[in-house]
């Protein structure tokens, strides 16, 4: 991949982080990044203040910097800022970050010399992991903390992960043939101020979090037909007359998945009249969830192809402004929080469904294949499921609504983005447990209803986890069964997204 030469999205942010695709600076973004730099070393050898190039930062704006002093200030800013607390980011996460910053520096603003990025991009090709620790930003002035741990790997400083192990960077430099470079004016600033840790967490949740949708879908018709769930309320009409997007999406699949099922076919005359909520309205509500999905995509994919430095090179002009605060990611952050903690809520309730003898149309109670009383099943799971729910909930309170003044007023107020960053991750992990159980129950179920079989895609989903559940009728320790499932949901949905909605338009 050619840094600053196209666009960036959630898929090509996914297949560097995760699958190690190749990075390098395209040589249209050098030729772009000459005239800021040069505007930036006029600047600072002038007697004007500028901040961050010949100014100290945040409530230090007014304080002006002697000129043999102006590189101590770009490393000193990184030094002083990595001030992140708690348990590193993932992986995937750190490399998403460094991309995203390769990349917004290369559009040509920020006033830094090719050889900064360039040196971002081997770091991504050495799979060179800087300690970043998770928590630490505002989300205003950008991710400060985060990207400053980040950049002083670039000087040699800080820590690297080395077989999941902190290590100083000093020591790993020959490890890994990295040369450490000095900042020149305004270069320290320029890796720190941006929002590439809100961003790289984002992009990440929104990828897996479409895989998901996509998944707890799948799992969803297959429950739907193991409860002998009516297929009208999948019919074209449904779609046709309320005109939200993912809701059309989400029906078509849904119809899909019951063609030709022998279960459908058994109780197609049977005197009910409705099914309840969990079944009738999975596209109402999984297909909200998608518009709120294709909603946090947008902004996401928007705020990792702009510059979000301070202050920013535009023509022969250095402005300062405000591209650094993270409120739209912020916003996008608690909504997809809201909207996953309410599918965990429907699954929770299908979960129950599948497994409770008052509404489990007529399978095992709980899902106890032996004498029931004796073995209790699965019913422990719905346990889990509900405080997997619980906890989303709490979670689901907005980041957003909060702001706490820093920098001495200077910075008043701020998005704390990066929390609501943070616990959407969380938040994404529950539902996938979720996922997880519900699948292990359906699968359980279907079992139970043999030797009627279900539609020829439910039925290849089955096929893909059967073998991972335990061949038992008694009780049995199910954590080996459902670890073995919650991998497979955890590779599922970690996979780089393939527009899979624009089948079902």
């Amino acid at each position: 991949m050619f840094i600053g030469e196209s666009d960036l999205n959630v898929r090509s942010i996914v297949n560097v982080s995760r699958h190690n695709e190749q990075v390098s600076l395209s040589p249209s973004a050098i030729d772009r990044m000459r005239n800021p730099r040069t505007v930036v070393e006029r600047l600072a050898s002038s007697e004007k203040p500028v901040y961050g190039v010949n100014t100290g930062f945040g409530a230090f704006a007014t304080t002006k910097i002697p000129k043999d002093k102006l590189l101590s200030l770009q490393k000193n800013i990184l030094l002083s800022h990595a001030c992140g607390v708690d348990e590193p980011l993932p992986t995937d996460v750190v490399r998403a970050m460094i991309l995203m910053r390769a990349h917004t520096l290369a559009l040509g603003h920020s006033g830094v010399r090719p050889i900064v990025v360039e040196k971002l991009c081997e770091m991504l090709n050495k799979s060179i992991v800087p300690y970043v620790p998770c928590r630490g930003s505002v989300g205003a002035s950008g991710d400060l903390a985060p990207l400053a741990h980040v950049a002083l790997v670039l000087i040699g400083e800080g820590e690297v992960l080395i077989d999941g192990e902190r290590r100083p960077t000093r020591d790993a430099l020959q490890l890994f043939e990295f040369e450490p470079i000095q900042l020149l004016e305004k270069e320290g600033l320029s890796l720190v101020n941006g929002t590439q840790a809100m961003s790289a967490c984002l992009a990440l949740a929104v990828n897996d979090a479409l895989n998901l949708v996509r998944l707890s879908t799948e799992v969803a018709a297959l429950s739907a037909d193991v409860l002998f769930a009516s297929t009208d309320p999948y019919d074209e009409a449904v779609a046709k007359t309320r005109r939200h997007r993912g809701q059309g999406i989400i029906l078509r699949m849904m119809r899909e998945r019951f063609e030709s099922s022998q279960l459908r076919a058994s109780h197609v005359n049977c005197l009910r009249v409705q099914d309840p909520y969990s079944l009738r309205c999975i596209p109402q509500v999984h297909g909200a969830v998608l518009d709120v999905l294709f909603f946090a995509k947008k902004i996401v994919e928007d705020e990792i192809n702009s510059v979000t430095d301070n202050p920013i090179v535009y023509g022969d002009r250095m402005i300062s402004q405000g591209n650094f605060h993270g409120e739209p990611l912020a916003f996008a952050a608690d909504f997809l929080c809201i909207a996953l903690t309410d599918l965990g809520n429907m699954i929770e309730r299908r979960i129950d469904r599948l497994l409770n003898p008052k509404l489990n149309e007529g399978l095992p109670p709980f899902l106890a294949f032996g004498e029931a009383g004796v073995n209790s099943g699965l019913m422990i799971w719905q346990y889990t499921a509900a405080a997997l729910c619980n906890e989303n909930k709490v979670l689901s309170h907005p980041a957003s609504t909060d702001t706490i003044p820093t920098s001495g007023f200077q910075e008043d107020h701020v998005s704390m983005g990066m929390n609501a960053c943070l616990k959407l991750l969380k938040v994404l992990d529950n539902v996938e447990t979720l996922s997880a159980i519900e699948l292990m129950c359906a699968a359980r179920a279907l079992q139970a209803r043999r030797p009627m079989r279900s539609s020829k895609l439910n039925e290849e989903l089955f096929s893909r986890v059967e073998d991972l559940l335990e061949g038992t009728s008694d009780d049995t320790y199910w954590q080996n069964s459902f670890r073995r499932i919650k991998r497979f949901v955890d590779q599922t949905i970690k996979e780089t997204h393939t527009e899979w909605w624009r089948t079902y338009e």
